[in-house]
Order: C-alpha cells, then sequence, then structure tokens
C-alpha cells in the first residue's frame, strides 16, 4: 500500500486518538516528558509519546498491509522505534522546554533509518516533502497571514514580540563574520518560536539556531556567543543599574563604565567580592574596560564563562566578561603599590587572550576566599593519625577547586606487622577508597568535580593491587572508580625491564629509607634490602619477574587508563630544589614535580602563554612574548602572597619556595598558522625554540622579581645557586644512568649570560615551567588545549557546559580558498570521524597539516616532549595517542618516553569517545547532517568507504567494536608483550565531562 496525501494513516503525530495497538507499544516512562510541542501555527501542545507510536504504526500499515502492520512482530519495532524517538528527544531538549514539530519528525525519520526500515522511511520521506508542498502553496494562494506572538517577562506579563529587536540583535551578531547569514537564524529562530514563550527562550532560540549552523561555517560559533552576549548583558545590566535597557554592543560600550562600580558595590553586598575591591578607583578601571573585546569569543568558551565562572546570585548572572577579567586582575593586584596600574596591565593580558590565569584563580580571585592556587601534593604518613589528617586536607584542599595529587608510598603493605596492635595491617588499598570517596563528596562548590591521583612507588607490595584499583570487576570495597590512580617508576625498575630481571616488592616499614632516595643512592639501598631478604631478614616482601610487572602496568594502563606512567629519578635528579627535600609524586595532571613532606604540602599556581597570539609575520614574536611573560610571572608570584590557604602545611611550603608553573596552550593552532605539520621535524624544532623562548624569558622574568622583592627563601643550595639551569641538569640524569639518555642539548639564547644573573641576583621562585593540560581556559580563548595535537577537525566536544560542535576553523579557511568546502565536505568530515586521510579530493599537503591526533605516530609526540622537557624545570601534561593499541606499541612507546627524558606521562588515549552522528537526512538540525554525541568506551574500527557517503535518505551507522581487556601471555622478551583476545576495556575518553583533564 502506499501513502497518499490524504490517508489518515499518514498524518504522524496529527491524531490525538491512536489505536490499541500503538497504545500497547507505548513505553510506560515515555509520556512522562515535561516539554511541548510546538506547531506549525506557534501554538503549544503537551508532548505525547503515544502519537509517535501512532505515527509509526501507521507508517508501517502504509506500506506492509493491515495484516503485517498488525504482527507482533512490528508491535515490538514499534516500541522500540518510540523508545529510540523519545530518548533523542530528551537529550536534544538541552535546556529548552519546546520543540518544534519538525525536529520531532526528524526524529522518528532517524529512528526508522536507524532500524533498517528503508521503505518506510523512505515513504515518510517522501509524504513529509509532499505535506510542506502541500502547505507552502495553501499559504502562496491565502496570503501570509500575521500571527501575533507574545513574549512572557520573568514577572509573568506578557508583552508582544519585538521583531524588529529580534531582527535587529541576530543582524548586530552576524555583522563582520564571512560566511554567516541573519536571514537562515532568524528563519530558524522564528520555526521554534510560540505564542507565551519566555523571554529566557526566546533568547536560547536564537543561540541555539545559530549553534546549529557552526558545522558548516566556524564563524556561527562567534555568532552565537554573541547571542548569548546579548542575553547576558540584558541579565547583567538589569540586575546591576536597576532597569531593563537596550544591551546591544553599542549600548553596552556606553553602559560599562557606568555598570561596572555597579558591579563591584553588587558584587560587595551579596558577600560574593572582597570589600577591599571597592577601594579601588572604581572610575579609572571602568574606563579601562575594552567591551569590543566581548566580540572575540567563540560559543563554547562564553557558554563555559556564562555556566561555571561569572559572579551570579541565586541563579542571576551580573559579571560581564570584561568585567570578570578586571575583577580578576584586581584581586591580583591587591598588594601592588600602584594597584590600579598593575590592575589596568593585567587586565590587558587576560582580555586579550595571550595569557590565561588558571581555573582556580579565575574562581576566586578578588573574592572572599581567594583560593587562587591549581594544585596540591601531599606525602601520607604511615599511621591513622597521619592517614586521616591526609583524606581531611584533600577534603580541605579540594573545597576551593585545587586539584590533589597523594604519595601514599610511606603507607605499609598488605601483612606488615602492626606494632600497637600487634596485628597485621590490610595495606594501602582500604585507604585509598576512602579517599576516593572524599573527593567525590566533595565537588568544588558544584564548579568541578573534585579530583585527587594516588601515587605508588613499583617497589611497595601492594603494587599489583594498586594497579586492579580501577577495574570493573572484583571486590567493589577494594576498587576506586573515581580516583586517577599512577604509577612512581625507579629507573632501576627500567633497567631491571630492560634486562629481563628480577624485582623485588617491599613493605616500606622495613625498608623505609627507599621512600626518599633516588638515582644510585637509591639502586645502592634497593640492592641491600634484597639482600636481606634473599638472607631472612625482612619479613613482608615478594620477589616478580621485572617484565612481568610492567606488562601488568601497561595491560591495565591499556584496559583502564590508569594507572598512568610517571618517573621518579628524573623528576629528581633534574629538580633544582633537591637540596631542600625530595619529589615523591606529580600532581592531578603530572606536570608538578614539587618536594613533599609531612611538613610541607606542595602548591603550585599555574597559567598559560597563548601561543598562537604570539605567532607574527615571521614565526614565533619574541619581544611580543617577553612582554607577555613578564607580566604573567609577576601576577603568578602575586598569587602566592594573595592566596587563601586552607591548611597551614601549603602556607609554609609555597612562602618559602613560591614556585609557579607557567605554561602554554594553542601549540596546534601555532603549528598549523606556520604551516607545519605535527609529524615533522619542523614541528619537532618548533616545539624546541618556542619552549626555549619561554624557558629563557621566564627565568629572566623571575629573576628580574627577585632583585626587586628578594630572592625565594630557599634559593641557597639550590641548582639555581649553583649555575645549574635546567639545560644543564639534563648531564646529572645522564651520568645516574651511565650515558645512555637520549636527549637533545642544543641552545640558541643567550644562557651563559642569564645564567650569571640568576647566581648573582638569585630568583623569585623556585620553580618557574609546568605545561598544564588547559583543558577549560584553551577553550576560554579558543585554542587547542595545551601541546595537544587536534583531536578531530569536526567533533562534538561534551564538557560540564553541554555539548558544542567544534571546527577546525584554520582547516575551513584552507578549504575554502581552494574551492572545496561545501556540504559534501561537511559529510564527508563526519563520515570520517574529522579526518582528511580517507577524503580524495583533498590535497596532500593539507592532509598533513591538518592531521589529527590518532594520525599522528604518538613517538613525534614523544620527541616534541622531550625538546621542551630539556627546558622545564617542573615537567608537561603529555597525554599519548594510538588508534590500533598493541602491547608491542605501548612498550615501545613508554620505553622511548623513559629513555627520552620525560618526567611524567599523562592519559593514554584510544578512539574513539565521541563522534558526530553520521546522518544525511535534510531537516535535521536544520542543516543537511545532524550532529549529535555518541559515547562509547570502545574504539571505534575505521570502516573503509568506496565512495562518498552523500546520498540522501541514507545513514551510516558509526562502526563501534568495543576494546578488549588485554589478556596477555608471558612473553619471552620485552617487545613481545601483546594485548590478545579483548573484550571490554578502555583506554581514557576523549572529552569526558568528569574528566578534570577535559574540563
Amino acid at each position: 500500500m502506499s501513502l497518499s496525501p490524504d490517508h489518515p494513516a499518514t498524518s504522524p503525530l496529527a491524531g490525538a486518538a491512536s489505536s490499541g495497538a500503538a497504545r500497547a507499544a507505548q513505553p510506560a516512562a515515555a509520556g512522562a516528558l515535561a516539554f511541548s510541542v510546538i506547531r506549525r501555527n506557534g501554538s503549544l501542545s503537551p508532548f505525547d509519546s503515544s502519537k509517535i507510536s501512532v505515527a509509526v504504526t501507521k507508517a508501517f500499515l502504509a506500506v506492509e498491509g493491515t495484516q503485517a502492520a498488525a504482527s507482533r512482530r512490528v508491535h515490538e519495532i514499534v516500541q522500540e522505534l518510540t523508545e529510540q524517538v523519545v530518548g533523542a528527544l530528551t537529550r536534544r531538549v538541552d535546556g529548552e522546554r519546546a520543540l518544534h514539530i519538525e525536529d520531532v519528525q526528524d526524529q522518528v525519520e532517524l529512528a526508522l533509518m536507524r532500524g533498517g526500515h528503508h521503505k518506510v522511511a523512505r515513504a515518510y520521506v517522501l509524504y513529509r516533502e509532499e505535506r510542506a508542498r502541500e502547505r507552502a502553496e495553501k499559504a502562496k494562494l491565502a496570503g501570509t497571514p500575521v500571527v501575533t506572538l507574545n513574549v512572557r517577562g520573568s514577572d509573568g506579563s506578557l508583552s508582544p514580540l519585538d521583531e524588529a529587536r529580534l531582527a535587529r540583535v541576530i543582524a548586530d551578531a552576524c555583522s563582520g563574520l564571512d560566511g554567516t547569514s541573519a536571514e537562515a537564524i532568524l528563519s530558524e529562530t522564528r520555526r521554534n518560536l510560540y505564542d507565551g514563550i519566555s523571554s529566557d527562550e526566546l533568547s536560547l532560540a536564537q543561540i541555539m539556531a545559530a549553534r546549529t549552523l557552526v558545522e558548516t561555517e566556524p564563524n556561527y560559533a562567534y555568532v552565537s556567543a554573541r547571542l548569548l552576549l546579548d542575553k547576558l548583558r540584558r541579565e547583567a545590566l538589569t540586575y546591576v543599574l536597576g532597569n531593563a535597557r537596550e544591551a546591544s554592543e553599542a549600548a553596552t560600550r556606553d553602559h560599562y563604565a557606568a555598570y561596572f562600580p555597579g558591579f563591584i558595590a553588587k558584587g560587595i553586598a551579596a558577600e560574593l567580592i572582597d570589600p577591599e575591591l571597592g577601594r579601588f578607583d572604581l572610575d579609572r578601571l571602568g574606563a579601562a574596560l575594552k567591551s569590543e573585546r566581548d566580540r572575540q569569543f567563540q560559543f563554547l568558551g562564553l557558554q563555559t564563562l556564562y555556566d561555571r565562572y561569572f559572579l551570579h546570585d541565586h541563579g542571576t548572572r551580573f559579571e560581564l566578561p570584561q568585567a570578570f577579567f578586571m575583577r580578576v586582575a584586581m584581586g591580583l593586584a591587591l598588594r601592588e603599590i600602584d594597584r590600579e596600574d598593575k590592575a589596568i596591565e593585567f587586565y590587558n593580558l587576560l582580555s586579550s587572550f595571550d595569557f590565561m590565569a588558571s581555573t582556580p584563580t579565575l574562581f576566586n580571585s578578588g573574592t572572599l576566599r581567594p583560593q587562587l592556587s591549581s594544585c596540591f601534593l601531599t606525602t601520607v604518613s604511615d599511621d591513622l593519625d597521619g592517614i586521616f589528617k591526609a583524606i581531611k586536607d584533600n577534603a580541605l584542599l579540594a573545597k576551593y577547586s585545587g586539584g590533589l595529587g597523594n604519595d601514599w608510598t610511606q603507607v605499609r603493605g598488605l601483612g606488615a606487622h602492626i606494632k600497637g596492635t600487634n596485628g597485621q595491617s590490610q595495606g594501602v588499598v582500604p585507604f585509598l577508597k576512602v579517599a576516593n570517596d572524599t573527593a567525590i563528596a566533595v565537588n568544588q562548590g558544584g564548579k568541578r568535580k573534585g579530583a585527587v591521583c594516588a601515587y605508588l612507588e613499583t617497589w611497595h607490595v601492594d603494587i599489583e593491587e594498586f594497579l586492579d584499583l580501577r577495574k570493573n570487576t572484583g571486590d567493589d570495597r577494594r576498587r576506586t572508580h573515581d580516583m586517577n590512580t599512577s604509577n612512581w617508576i625507579p629507573d632501576l625498575f627500567m633497567e631491571r625491564v630492560a634486562e629481563d630481571g628480577q624485582w623485588t616488592l617491599f613493605s616500606p616499614n622495613e625498608t623505609p629509607d627507599l621512600h626518599d632516595l633516588f638515582g644510585p643512592a637509591f639502586k645502592a639501598a634497593y640492592e641491600k634490602y634484597e639482600a636481606k631478604a634473599a638472607a631472612g631478614e625482612i619479613a613482608v616482601f615478594r620477589s616478580v619477574r621485572a617484565l612481568d610487572l610492567w606488562r601488568k602496568m601497561l595491560t591495565m594502563l591499556f584496559e583502564t587508563g590508569h594507572p598512568w606512567v610517571t618517573f621518579k629519578d628524573p623528576c629528581n635528579l633534574r629538580s633544582p630544589q633537591q637540596h631542600a627535600g625530595v619529589v615523591h609524586s606529580s600532581n592531578l595532571c603530572t606536570e608538578i614535580t614539587l618536594n613533599t613532606s609531612d611538613k610541607e604540602v606542595a602548591v603550585c599556581n599555574l597559567g598559560s602563554v597563548n601561543l598562537l597570539n604570539h605567532i607574527g609575520d615571521n614565526g614565533l614574536d619574541h619581544e611580543h612574548l617577553a612582554r607577555t611573560i613578564k607580566t604573567a610571572m609577576r601576577m603568578l608570584d602575586n598569587v602566592i602572597d594573595i592566596n587563601f590557604y586552607t591548611i597551614p602545611e601549603a602556607r609554609y611550603s609555597n612562602l618559602r619556595h613560591r614556585p609557579v608553573g607557567l605554561g602554554l596552550m594553542g601549540f596546534q593552532d601555532a603549528l598549523q598558522a606556520l604551516r607545519i605539520p605535527y609529524e615533522s621535524d619542523e614541528a619537532v624544532r618548533f616545539a624546541d625554540e618556542s619552549m626555549e623562548a619561554i624557558s629563557f624569558h621566564a627565568i629572566k622574568a623571575s629573576s628580574d622579581l627577585a632583585a626587586e622583592r628578594g630572592r625565594y627563601a630557599s634559593f641557597e643550595g639550590s641548582l639555581w645557586s649553583k649555575g645549574i639551569l635546567p639545560l644543564d641538569s639534563i648531564q646529572i640524569l645522564d651520568d645516574a644512568r651511565g650515558g645512555t639518555l637520549d636527549m637533545d642539548r642544543s641552545s640558541t639564547l643567550d644562557w651563559d649570560g642569564l645564567r650569571e644573573q640568576v647566581k648573582t641576583v638569585g630568583l623569585r621562585n623556585s620553580n618557574t615551567m609546568a605545561i598544564a593540560p588547559t583543558a577549560t581556559i584553551s577553550n576560554i580563548c579558543g585554542v587547542a588545549q595545551s601541546i595537544e595535537p587536534a583531536y578531530q577537525n569536526l567533533y562534538v566536544k561534551s564538557n560540564m557546559s553541554g555539548d558544542f560542535t567544534v571546527v577546525n576553523a584554520q582547516l575551513v579557511r584552507d578549504l575554502k580558498a581552494r574551492g572545496l568546502w561545501d556540504e559534501v565536505m561537511v559529510s564527508d568530515l563526519k563520515y570520517f570521524d574529522g579526518s582528511l586521510g580517507q577524503i580524495d579530493r583533498v590535497p596532500e599537503d593539507l592532509k598533513a597539516l591538518y592531521a589529527t591526533a590518532f594520525e599522528i605516530d604518538s613517538s613525534w609526540l614523544i620527541e616534541a616532549a622531550s625538546r621542551r622537557q630539556k627546558w622545564i624545570d617542573q615537567a608537561q601534561s603529555l597525554n599519548l595517542y594510538i588508534a590500533n593499541p598493541s602491547g608491542k606499541k605501548l612498550d615501545e612507546l613508554y620505553r622511548l618516553a623513559w629513555r627520552k627524558g620525560l618526567k611524567t606521562t599523562y592519559y593514554l588515549r584510544s578512539t574513539s569517545a565521541t563522534h558526530v552522528e553520521k546522518s544525511t537526512l535534510k531537516g535535521t538540525d536544520g542543516k543537511l547532517n545532524a550532529v549529535s554525541v555518541t559515547q562509547s568506551a570502545a574504539a571505534a574500527a575505521p570502516s573503509p568507504v568506496a565512495q562518498s557517503p552523500v546520498a540522501q535518505s541514507q545513514v551510516v551507522q558509526s562502526q563501534a567494536a568495543p576494546i578488549p581487556v588485554a589478556q596477555v601471555v608471558a612473553p619471552a622478551r620485552a617487545d613481545d608483550i601483546r594485548l590478545d583476545s579483548i573484550t571490554a576495556g578502555k583506554a581514557c575518553s576523549i572529552d569526558d565531562p568528569e574528566c578534570e583533564a577535559c574540563q
């Protein structure tokens, strides 16, 4: 039976009545969704999932006939399809409480195609097109009726929709942005309006209309941000100035100066801003605000600020972007002599996106509790008082947005003797479980999930249970599903792996000095304890094959994403502060390497240079970079004195050593601006050049601060005081390894002159550099995070603020220049998961320049990281990417990282966690292709495709195959490590909204 325009079965969602068959197919909970459907005349009707069941049942009836449609098989299909549609609509509501009827029908169409019901779907598509033509013809003959829509204010009053303002705001948002169309946004916005729509929903309708177009033109990311700014302006100006005002950009330029003193006063009154900020010259600071910089935001960055950073009073945002940057700058300038002058200097640096302070600084600067530091490292003592004090400290430090790294190596192992009770220890794992649950309970004020990483040295007798902590099987009381974990590996273990030797595990209460030893001293003590164990003088120990333990480390890293691989000896032998203590662990993100003890909790204060902003016509602009770093280092140093310390051990350590961590972001963007492929010798050289410049200027800036403010207290005896800079400390590590270190030592700048300055003048900060993940602040600035290669050129990013379509704007510009950017290219990019590699019409030079993370051999990432590491006095958060993991590849990769002198590594990433939905149905999200998030803990196996996938009414499914759990066979040689017979593992999900590295 064919569908006809007047067939009653072909009016999907139109009738209130439904057959018994359709009622039976309706899922029990499906009709409970609390949103409405906007009909084509602008009226609202409650969402009713039974109408979906009716529509789908009638569609089958029309195509397959009455008898077939009444079968049990069709009933089950209808129920399943209805549940899919309801689930998709639930995800798409995204804060909206109304969906257009066309959106609902789009999801029905997609569900039919995904289910393989192509004849039914085809008939459905043709019917919709026919009905659309009929409606257009009737409207043409009758003339377009004038429909007056009303907008509901916050007080419940109704007023006519201001069509002129709606058009004006959208046109203003599109002004100056090539490739954008105000008409397209206005049309899509009108499609989602209804009588009685709230003012907030009206604002959201404009934003969402622009947001759906991002995949075809990256400039719509700026349009969406400007429309969000319009909403924010009206919200903030009304709150601060006391009445609803015209909130266009032009009007805001006039209002900003008047608004700013009122903003500070309102914030102080709401007990959200430090009253000391009210004593600044607010008129001078307000006049310094640059409202035009509001227009440099992309939607992802501004939405993140709106959701999580801007001050609000019970949900009402009253902090505009430039006021936000000035508030942060004022908080950092509190102790300066000329506070206004420095506040303006700091503001200009932040608001230009040349440099961005870390998230805790942005959250808390200028507030009543200015906890501005990013990272805290602690050592846990081997007694109950010390263990539970450490857990309490974790809670206090995490409360104000600190990321935590805990060294648990001192805690005695399973079976060790407890003198006080004459019993046996349960080991470190039960306490890790408590620490895990504490991190979840203290969620940083709801702004982001509490996060902690536990470190354990490889010789600890509980190391094998530690490796299993993130497994989903086994005794859940000995699992930590939320805590990050990391192996703290001495060089001696890597040497035993290389020679296929034995490795002995000890309980630290019987080998207490191993915890504080490194290099040759550790080796001597360790071998002494092995001899004592062989002689029966040690009670708790176990001997294992080093290669087997290494294999299990890699297996667990692959299967669960943890523990990470970090190296104890490079962190200590190259530490400038080895005279003052020992580095026992890194931090939450593996870039901080500072001393800890029972008396000292290490603290680090972070911020990152936007490398893209420092690329000029002739490459890296050293003068601009030097100016940026000089101001940035002053800001970071100020954090130490202004900071709100929640525990005394952190205050003591931070004021004594004054460490900071200047990092970078936008490395991939800088490479693409310079036309350098990541997988190239030129990229490695640029990593070297850029980090050398950052290192040089950071050390010089700290020395200049020392001349002005004095050296840090523990300077004497440090490597700095001996004229040993990070470049020079490579030799110390090489000597300890017997000359086997494979690390470049070339340089280009005047290090002799700087070395002499440091020796004579000193440094203000014990540590100056660390490359953090920058996941959120890079979103704010609109660049690739940290030193990461591009994940994909077109994908959906998920974070705590929602799902965002991300398109590589530089790629789009290049494709446009060559006449290659069109709907076919968008579809191809989706089909091939944001990769250009298999798109034939893309030139080879662009494929190389825009290669994505999983197309780049990770050995290139390590080579570039090694070049950076020679200049850095701390470490770097280095993610590694493997498209098709194997035991041999992992073994080679992590051994290479060790040989190249890396101090730490971070996540192991495997394909693929986030995809764009591969749909080519017109009408979805108003465009050719739907974009949605497909979350998978598994890797997607690439699908061979012979032709371009663009074909009407075709849906290409993601070919996802799970990454299996590694079951390894004991190898005869190191390179025989294999990951076979895999069933259900994961390395790490990309863009996990709960992952610290992804936030």
